[in-house]
């Protein structure tokens, strides 16, 4: 389970919740230009933009859970189980792995417009990174200052859907999400009026009644509401401090923690890490479960035409 918001406030900013029950060897890594990426079914990258994210630790190949690259375009997968649908391998013009998508997405395109014009004519098929690391069930939402869209690869084949919300969880798919949010289009950051009745002396008797109704589960549709709703009543002063503050808070109210969520297994379902990415100037914040400072790696303190990855350790 997992929560991936957009935020712009004179910077234009894209980061996560990364909600998992077990640590999946997470770094933050940077990907400089010459780094050569090897695709499996297509052409090998052996310079691209750079990037910088949050990816497992792998000599090989950047296992990106989110990234920026140097033009501002942000990526980010989440967990889609039961409806991601990866098609066969042969069957298309353009083909890429889900563990693919992120590197070959952010090292090719500078921006949304460009990405989703080759993404039409993709495929995501059916390979494993590793006998150990099969296929996640993945969907993804990219953003840049222009535009959001949201990628889930199902049966049919990559549905392509715009977001204008910049809020993306996990299951039901994104068509679902998009209606339910209509069932909470009276709530308000504001103190209620009295629409019960016009014959009733009704009057609000707390602070934040007017968001009564705002869903407080952990579900992966109340978070999409809460997230929604926190993001788009947010109010923040424009200064580099105080937006990442405020980033960080949005996504505090939909994180997880530890005991809430026991999942099928009996594991716990936390929030691993939070991060959050100023797309302008390519610093990457995260902070994690157990050490709540924020921390950042600069995309551009490195050499960007370097041909190894560089680790930073969480």
């Amino acid at each position: 389970m997992c929560t991936c918001i957009t935020y712009e406030n004179g910077g234009f900013y894209f980061g996560r919740n990364l909600d998992l029950d077990v640590s999946f060897g997470q770094t933050v890594t940077v990907t400089p230009e010459k780094f050569p990426l090897n695709f499996r079914k297509t052409k090998r990258a052996e310079k691209h933009y750079a990037m910088v994210g949050m990816a497992s630790d792998n000599d090989a190949f950047p296992l990106y859970a989110e990234a920026v690259n140097e033009k501002g375009l942000s990526m980010a997968g989440l967990n889609f189980p039961g409806n991601a649908y990866y098609q066969k391998v042969g069957q298309g013009e353009h083909e890429l792995a889900s563990f693919e998508v992120i590197p070959w997405v952010l090292g090719t395109c500078a921006s949304v417009a460009e990405a989703e014009d080759y993404l039409r004519k993709t495929e995501i098929v059916d390979l494993a990174f590793s006998e150990q690391m099969p296929p996640a069930p993945l969907h993804w939402m990219l953003a840049d200052r222009e535009k959001c869209i949201v990628l889930e690869p199902v049966r049919e084949g990559l549905r392509i859907y715009d977001n204008p919300f910049g809020v993306l969880t996990n299951n039901p798919p994104f068509d679902f999400h998009r209606i339910n949010l209509n069932n909470y289009l009276n709530l308000s950051a504001r103190s209620p009026e009295n629409r019960f009745s016009d014959r009733l002396n009704l009057k609000a008797y707390s602070q934040g009644m007017g968001g009564t109704g705002l869903p407080g589960d952990a579900s992966s549709a109340s978070r999409f509401v809460r997230a929604a709703f926190l993001k788009w009543n947010s109010v923040s002063p424009t200064d580099e401090e105080a937006n990442i503050s405020q980033f960080f808070h949005i996504l505090d109210n939909v994180a997880m923690v530890r005991g809430a969520v026991v999942t099928e297994e009996g594991k716990y379902d936390i929030t691993m890490y939070s991060c959050c990415m100023n797309a302008d100037t390519g610093v990457y914040y995260y902070k994690t479960y157990d050490d709540g400072r924020i921390r950042a790696a600069d995309l551009r303190d490195v050499d960007l035409q370097g041909d190894q990855l560089i680790k930073q350790n969480v």
